[in-house]
């Protein structure tokens, strides 16, 4: 299965971030500029999740650089201001929204990837008010199509109800691999977005060889429209439909394996 398709389905892997002391013993060349690190990085993997946007807004010049950085077929996935997630109610934050996806993000062009819109543990399944949140956000910016995926971390999202309104709305649910936050791997949206969270220092690669087949194999029945089995779930699984694009990202965990883990993982889907 190809991973570096343009225009068609396609499994993307990749870390969050680029920048983390640790990775210049072991992921990044020795002698390599800080400076160039994205350039690396990103022609060693194939997404990466950028958390910087959360904490504070970047320029447009900022946006373009990056693009400009990286090659053909890399793609961004940025996670959306904590002001507009970060809230007691969700309806009010219309503005924190449009300042975000106004900032710049469109010079990112087709590397543009899915906005992740993370919620605090804390942050309860409120139906009206989270439907409320999700007409704010826009099918578009700049003529380019946005995707938009829900880090949901409380366990009252584990509903149906939940599963009904997302769908409704054409937004994706993060897969999350972690003991730390609620964990269903209904589909919801147009394509998947998993954050693997369970890396060890134990393993060179971050996980056991068994578990990194796993996650392959998860990957490849995504890819293909299906839904792999053992995975925890809310609702039964649905149809098979068409090939979708999948997100697998290396997150948090023992971070310095997460290059080592992307790689590993991207070598078992050729």
């Amino acid at each position: 299965m190809s991973i570096d398709s343009v225009g068609k389905p396609t499994v993307r892997v990749g870390i969050g971030g680029w920048t983390y002391e640790p990775w210049r013993a072991s992921f990044y060349p020795a002698d390599l500029p800080h400076a160039k690190e994205l350039a690396h990085a990103s022609r060693q993997l194939t997404a990466i999740e950028v958390n910087g946007t959360y904490y504070s807004s970047q320029k447009p010049a900022t946006f373009a650089k990056w693009r400009d950085e990286t090659p053909d077929g890399f793609v961004f996935s940025l996670k959306a201001s904590r002001f507009a997630t970060n809230r007691r109610v969700l309806a009010e934050a219309g503005e924190s929204v449009e300042r975000f996806v106004g900032s710049g993000i469109a010079e990112l062009g087709a590397k543009l990837g899915p906005i992740v819109w993370q919620f605090a543990p804390t942050k309860r399944f409120d139906p009206p008010d989270f439907e409320a949140f999700l007409k704010l956000l826009p099918a578009s910016v700049g003529g380019l199509p946005l995707r938009h995926v829900l880090d949901v971390r409380h366990d009252s999202f584990a509903t149906p109800d939940y599963l009904a309104l997302a769908r409704r709305h054409g937004c994706a649910t993060v897969f999350t691999d972690s003991d730390d936050y609620p964990s269903f791997a209904d589909p919801t949206g147009a394509f998947i977005y998993a954050r693997l969270m369970r890396s060890s220092s134990r393993f060179a690669a971050g996980f056991e060889p068994q578990v990194l087949d796993g996650y392959a194999r998860c990957a490849q029945a995504w890819h293909g429209g299906a839904e792999p089995q053992g995975l925890p779930r809310v609702a039964p699984p649905q149809v098979p439909g068409a090939a979708r694009d999948v997100f697998m990202l290396f997150i948090s965990g023992a971070k310095e394996r997460a290059p080592a883990a992307a790689m590993a993982l991207i070598e078992r889907l050729g």
